[in-house]
């Protein structure tokens, strides 16, 4: 049964790359991100998270969709994430509502108008991040929204038993995306190095967790678990 896939972020990297793969398989392919989805047949909505109102009118416009989808199965994908380069101890407050607002509170509203009108079959998967489970430094913001990312996701599988709906969270390793070239600064010399804390010595690639996404969409199995994608990564 083809499906509605409902992507936040899905405008470049990973994003991109798993609407690509929706689209393949024939099902109908919703962005929802300030910049518009390059995949052809994927239908944008512009959303700003930062924005209440924003969000808000992305929902109702949502729900008005849906309605003519009632038993078509929705796979909800929160992949959408803002990361800035700060520490705990000089983190400005506006700076941590900003990126809560995108990587925690704006799932939280998605899910509130959604889950409601999701039918049995559907999935809500969350892109989380080998900073959802470890600390580094120099991303404070980003590593507290994303260990709040697992803690969501794992009450949203608690609250949702019995209802067919399963949930589960996958953690890329470094992955080549405009995110991660931005916080590094563009610097190949960096990249290389990244790509070597794992062992098959390279990047992960975009498409390759877009696999894991719709294989775990298709595999209710995985409800409330952690999957991760990082080719094996090094730890320290």
């Amino acid at each position: 049964m083809n499906l509605i896939a409902i992507l936040t972020g899905a405008s470049s990297g990973i994003g991109a790359a798993a609407a690509s793969r929706f689209v393949d398989n024939g099902d109908t392919v919703i962005n929802i991100s300030r910049r518009t989805c390059p995949v052809a047949g994927v239908d944008t909505l512009p959303t700003d998270f930062t924005d209440e109102s924003s969000v808000a009118s992305t929902c109702e416009r949502l729900i008005e969709r849906l309605a003519s989808h009632e038993d078509s199965p929705i796979c909800l994908v929160h992949n959408a994430a803002l990361m800035l380069k700060d520490r705990c101890d000089t983190t400005e407050d506006d700076n941590l509502r900003q990126v809560l607002a995108v990587n925690v509170v704006g799932i939280n509203t998605l899910n509130r108008a959604l889950l409601p009108k999701m039918p049995e079959h559907s999935s809500v998967l969350y892109i989380g991040s080998t900073l959802s489970e470890k600390g580094v430094a120099g991303a404070f913001s980003y590593i507290v929204s994303k260990h709040a990312q697992l803690g969501i996701m794992r009450a949203t599988c608690q609250d949702l038993m019995g209802r067919g709906i399963h949930t589960a969270m996958i953690c890329p390793g470094f992955t080549d995306t405009s995110m991660l070239r931005r916080h590094v600064g563009h610097d190949e010399s960096v990249l290389d190095h990244l790509g070597t804390m794992n062992s098959f010595g390279r990047l992960v690639a975009p498409e390759e967790i877009a696999d894991m996404i719709f294989w775990a969409h298709h595999n209710p199995v995985v409800n409330g678990s952690v999957v991760h994608g990082n080719l094996g990564q090094v730890e320290h």
